[in-house]
Order: C-alpha cells, then sequence, then structure tokens
C-alpha cells in the first residue's frame, strides 16, 4: 500500500483535468455558445492539473532523479520500458492529453496574445507578447487558418476526454485484484473525472469573477449549466457506485464480495461514507432552481464533490489492498507526513500556476467572447443605444 498515496492523487489530478478538454472542445463541436466566457481558464486549469497529475509517476517509481527510464527511449543499458505496464500506458495516454491539451489551450490565445501585444506598455511585454502570438495581424486570412486548426484541435481532443481516463483506469482494471478487476472502470472514471472536472470549475470561476470583476461575462447562466452538468455525471457516477456492489453480489464470488462488504462496514468504512455523502447526496441539492443559482450553495457542492473524489481514488485503492487474500497480510495504511505534504504541495502548485494565468495570461476568451457578444460590457445603457441606431 506505500505506493498507492501518490497513485491517488495522480488519478485524482488526472481527473480534475477533464473539464477543461469537455468544455472547450465538445461544446465547442456541438456549438454551445455558452462555453466562451468559462473556456479559457478551465483550459488552464486542464494543463495545470496535467503538470500536478505528471509529477506523481515520477515521484513514485522510488527514483524521481530518473523518470526518464519511463520514457521508451534509447539508453546505455540497452533497457526499455516494460510494455504491459500499465505505468507506461500512463505515460502515453497523459503525455498525448498533455501536448494536445496544451496546444489547443495556445492557439485558442494567439488573437488576444496580439491583442495585449497592442495594447501593452511596457516595452519586454510588447516582445514577449509580440512572440507568442505569432505576427497575428486580424486579416481574413489569418482569421480563416485559425478557425480551422481550432476545429482540427477540437476534434483531435474530443477522443482524448474518453481515452486518457480510461485508459488510468486500465491501472486498476487489468489487475486480478477483487475490487479492481472490472469492465466498469473505464466508463466510471471518465464520469468520476467530468463530475470532479466541473467542480473545480466553478470552485475557480466563483471566486474568479467576483474579484476580477467578470460578472458580466460569467453570468449566473454559466454557472448553472455548469451544474447542471455536475448532477448529471454525479448520478452517473452514483449509478456506478450501485453496479458494484450489484455485481459483486451477483458474481458469486466470495473475495469479490468481502472486499466489497469491507469498504463500508471495515476500517475503513468513514472514507466510504465521506466519499458516499460528498458524491452523491450532496449533488442532489441541484435538482432545485435556487440552490442551483445560490452562490454558497454551488460552492458547497463543488467543495463537496472536489474532497469526495479524492476520498473516491482512496477507496478505490486502499480497501482493494489493505485486506488480501491472506489474513496474515493485513493491515491499516497511515499516510506518512511525506505523503500529506506531497499532496498540500500538489494543491500549492496547483493554485500558484493557476495565480499566475490570472495575473499574465487573459482569463476570458477575448475574441470569441466578442463573436458571440458584441455588447458584453456596456458602459452605460443611452451610449448603446445611440451606437447601434436606436434599433434595440
Amino acid at each position: 500500500m506505500a505506493w498507492g498515496f501518490p497513485i491517488v492523487n495522480f488519478v485524482f489530478w488526472v481527473g480534475i483535468g477533464h473539464a477543461g478538454t469537455l468544455i472547450s472542445a465538445i461544446l465547442f463541436l456541438f456549438r454551445q455558445k455558452w462555453r466562451t466566457s468559462i473556456n479559457r481558464f478551465a483550459e488552464a486549469m486542464t494543463i495545470f492539473a496535467v503538470v500536478c497529475a505528471g509529477a506523481f509517476p515520477g515521484l513514485h517509481i522510488g527514483r524521481p532523479w530518473l523518470p526518464y527510464w519511463l520514457f521508451p527511449i534509447p539508453n546505455q543499458m540497452g533497457m526499455w520500458p516494460q510494455f504491459r505496464s500499465p505505468l507506461l500506458w500512463d505515460v502515453f495516454a497523459v503525455g498525448t492529453y498533455a501536448i494536445v491539451s496544451t496546444l489547443f489551450w495556445y492557439v485558442g490565445m494567439i488573437p488576444d496574445f496580439a491583442t495585449l501585444r497592442d495594447r501593452c506598455k511596457n516595452k519586454i511585454g510588447q516582445f514577449l507578447y509580440g512572440v507568442v502570438s505569432l505576427g497575428w495581424t486580424g486579416s481574413s486570412r489569418h482569421w480563416h487558418r485559425y478557425e480551422k486548426a481550432y476545429l482540427l484541435l477540437a476534434a483531435l481532443a474530443t477522443p482524448l476526454v474518453l481515452s486518457v481516463h480510461s485508459v488510468v483506469s486500465f491501472d486498476f482494471a487489468a489487475a486480478q485484484l477483487p475490487g479492481w478487476h472490472t469492465t466498469l472502470f473505464p466508463p466510471y472514471f471518465v464520469a468520476g473525472a467530468v463530475f470532479g472536472g466541473f467542480a473545480m470549475v466553478v470552485t475557480l470561476s466563483v471566486p474568479a469573477r467576483q474579484w476580477f470583476g467578470l460578472k458580466n461575462y460569467i453570468t449566473m447562466r454559466h454557472l448553472e449549466n455548469m451544474n447542471k452538468i455536475i448532477l448529471a455525471t454525479g448520478m452517473i457516477v452514483a449509478y456506478s457506485y450501485t453496479t458494484e456492489f450489484f455485481m459483486a453480489w451477483y458474481s458469486g464470488h466470495h473475495f469479490e464480495q468481502f472486499v466489497f462488504l469491507n469498504r463500508p462496514f471495515g476500517p475503513y468504512g468513514w472514507a466510504f461514507t465521506i466519499m458516499f455523502c460528498c458524491n452523491v447526496l450532496s449533488p442532489q441539492l441541484f435538482w432545485f432552481k435556487k440552490c442551483r443559482t445560490s452562490i454558497p450553495i454551488m460552492l458547497f457542492v463543488a467543495m463537496c464533490v472536489n474532497v469526495g473524489m479524492w476520498f473516491e481514488r482512496f477507496v478505490i485503492v486502499t480497501t482493494s489492498l489493505h485486506r488480501d487474500f491472506l489474513p496474515s497480510s493485513w493491515a491499516n495504511f497511515v499516510p506518512t507526513r511525506i505523503d500529506i505534504m506531497m499532496l498540500i504541495g500538489s494543491f500549492g502548485l496547483f493554485f500558484t500556476l493557476f495565480l499566475l494565468f490570472c495575473r499574465f495570461l487573459p482569463m476570458v476568451a477575448m475574441s470569441e467572447v466578442k463573436g458571440v457578444l458584441p455588447q458584453a460590457h456596456p458602459h452605460h445603457p443611452d451610449e448603446n443605444h445611440a451606437q447601434d441606431g436606436g434599433q434595440h
């Protein structure tokens, strides 16, 4: 069980990154205009969550100064990684996800970088924004190529939402261990990742719109739509929990049955209770419009889901490992101070990167918002009335 804690954190952070790609790619392909105000920092959240996730496989291999051994590259010993290891599948899946998500995020910001380049008063800022805007002039040819590239990257990123967390679930599903060896894990992990990811987007967007004056852009409609997705994916997660217990009973496999009885009634019953209350009971508040549109309630539910999704991974890993086939090998796992500090440190890294993003890069997709809402930030009703020729 000693390696279990880094894996719990790894799966948690990979899951957090899924909402950004879903908001950006899938909602873009379905032409959902409401995504425009929230897609930029949801994409940023994806990149930073994948950075946090990527640290844990390197840390838990036991030799963190040799993480390149995970990659299939020639080395001086003529050794290759074990391609049948789910750890190596993670390297490919998360590496692909990080590359495509970063490209998608960057390409979407090119017009906004040009705006920052033109408005920046600082020579260093003008130079840096000029480099990353790639000579953008706003010509029709640039827009045509930009939109084509953005559409292609959205189409590439869409299958990644389903494939990446499915591959991460194979870390467990490909093992013969009771409680892990199940075909339910790929869809269950994908739904849970979107569920936890949207909760994190709500957790970040509510303070952001309050502190950075974005209430005209991130409206209550955006928050309510995200809360509806949290409710829908939360119901899928609740159904998955039920299915797990049903299949353990229906299989007639006594080791499998023991594992699932041990989860709610064993030494880690408290963790199962936290997981169940946070992931199944708290989202039920979103059936009511008053709760979906109440800032304190949606923040409370989002925080509950963030906690519950971490405990879900903890329950899956720990309760399946701590009581094995032999009672003589039974033991309880208590995280060390190093484990706890690594978890806290990953949150510190995530929020540091997010705050740096808020400081130096556009938090809202300016070019997209201008296209969807020509008068997204009215200064005075009479001014607007005069500007549009009194058409309103």
